[in-house]
C-alpha cells in the first residue's frame, strides 16, 4: 500500500477478496543470497507464494503475470534464488494478514516498515524509500504542516497516514477502501489533500489527466515536532519493505541479500527510473532509518542500503 503503511500504510477489509493463483516460472540460477531454494523456509519448497493487490505502478496482474515496480524487484530476486512465483491477488489487509497467519510466503507492494508490523512478521531490507508526497487538485499551494491545519485530508483505510492526519490540528480525516475513491474526491473538491504512495500519484496523473491531480511534497516535520507528537513521524520519509512470515527467516535473509545486490549492480536505479521515480529520492535513506531498525529488527551493525 507505499503506501501501505502503518508508517504510511492501510486498510479495512473489502467486501470481497479475489484470490488468483497463477504460476510464473522464475528460472535461472545465480550466485548470491541462496543456492538451494528448498532450504528457504517457504510453505512449498521451491515456490514463493506472493500476496499482492492491484496497485499500479507497484503491483498488478496483466496477461497472467505480475507487473509493476515491486513485482519486477521480487521477480529478479526469485530468479536469483531459483524460486517459482505463485501470485495471489487480495486487498491490503489480506496482504498483511496472509503473512501474519502464514498463508503466503511474502507480501509486496509499497508496504511501509513499522515497528507494529515488525512485531507480527519479518521485513526485508528496503528495496526503496518513499518521500512524503501529497495529491492535490490543480496548483493548490501546500508545503508544510501548518498548511494542512483545518483542511480535509484523505488517505486509504489502514495506511499509516491515518495516524499522522489525526495528529494535525483541526484537520478532517476522510478514509477510503482504495485510492480510486480518494482521487475522485480530490478531483471533485471534497478532499483538499490526499496521502498515498508517491509513484501512485504520478501514475494516476499520467493515466487520468482529466482529474487535474498534481504531486506536492510535504516539508517533513522536524525531530523536535515528532518528539512532541510521535504520530507525525508518518509524514517523514519512510522505508518500504517486503513482508515475510516470522516462520521464514531464511527467506527474509535471502531476499534481503538479493535486494542489496540490486543496489550494487544498478538494477534498482534502472527500475525506479522506469516507473517515474528519481533514484536520489528513492534509493537514499534518511539518517534515522538505520537507527530505527537497529533498535527493532536488525543488529547493531546493520546499515540501511543506499544507492
Amino acid at each position: 500500500m507505499f503506501s501501505r503503511i502503518d508508517k504510511p500504510l492501510r486498510k479495512t477489509a473489502l467486501a470481497a477478496i479475489v484470490v488468483v493463483a497463477l504460476a510464473l516460472t522464475a528460472c535461472g540460477g545465480g550466485s548470491g543470497a541462496a543456492s538451494n531454494s528448498d532450504a528457504l523456509d517457504t510453505i512449498t519448497p521451491g515456490k514463493l507464494t506472493v500476496a499482492i493487490e492491484p496497485y499500479m505502478p507497484y503491483t498488478a496482474m496483466k496477461d497472467g503475470q505480475m507487473v509493476g515496480l515491486d513485482a519486477e524487484i521480487l521477480q529478479a530476486a526469485a530468479k536469483k534464488l531459483n524460486l517459482t512465483i505463485e501470485p495471489q491477488v487480495t486487498d491490503f489487509n489480506g496482504m498483511l494478514g496472509g503473512v501474519q497467519s502464514r498463508r503466503v510466503d511474502i507480501s509486496i507492494g509499497g508496504i511501509a516498515w513499522t515497528k507494529e508490523r515488525a512485531k507480527a512478521g519479518l521485513f526485508t531490507d528496503p528495496p526503496y524509500y518513499s518521500p512524503p508526497a501529497m495529491a492535490v487538485k490543480g496548483s493548490q499551494d501546500v508545503k508544510t504542516l501548518a498548511d494542512l491545519q483545518g483542511k480535509s485530508l484523505g488517505t486509504v483505510t489502514g495506511y499509516v497516514w491515518v495516524k499522522s492526519i489525526k495528529a494535525v490540528p483541526d484537520a478532517k480525516l476522510s478514509s477510503y477502501p482504495d485510492a480510486n475513491g480518494l482521487f475522485a474526491d480530490i478531483a471533485a473538491g471534497r478532499v483538499d489533500v490526499g496521502f498515498v504512495d508517491p509513484l501512485l500519484i504520478s501514475y494516476t496523473q499520467a493515466q487520468r489527466p482529466d482529474l487535474g491531480l498534481q504531486t506536492k511534497y510535504l516539508t517533513p516535520p522536524t525531530d523536535e515536532e515528532v518528539k512532541k507528537s510521535p504520530d507525525l513521524a508518518y509524514f517523514q520519509p519512510y522505508m518500504t519493505s517486503f513482508y515475510v512470515p516470522k516462520e521464514e527467516p531464511k527467506l527474509e535473509k535471502a531476499i534481503s541479500g538479493a535486494i542489496r545486490d540490486m543496489y550494487t549492480n544498478g538494477q534498482l536505479a534502472s527500475l525506479i527510473k522506469k516507473y517515474g521515480g528519481d533514484p536520489d529520492q528513492y534509493l537514499k535513506p534518511s539518517l534515522s532509518m538505520t537507527s530505527e531498525r537497529q533498535a527493532t529488527d536488525r543488529p547493531a551493525d546493520w546499515k540501511a542500503p543506499s544507492n
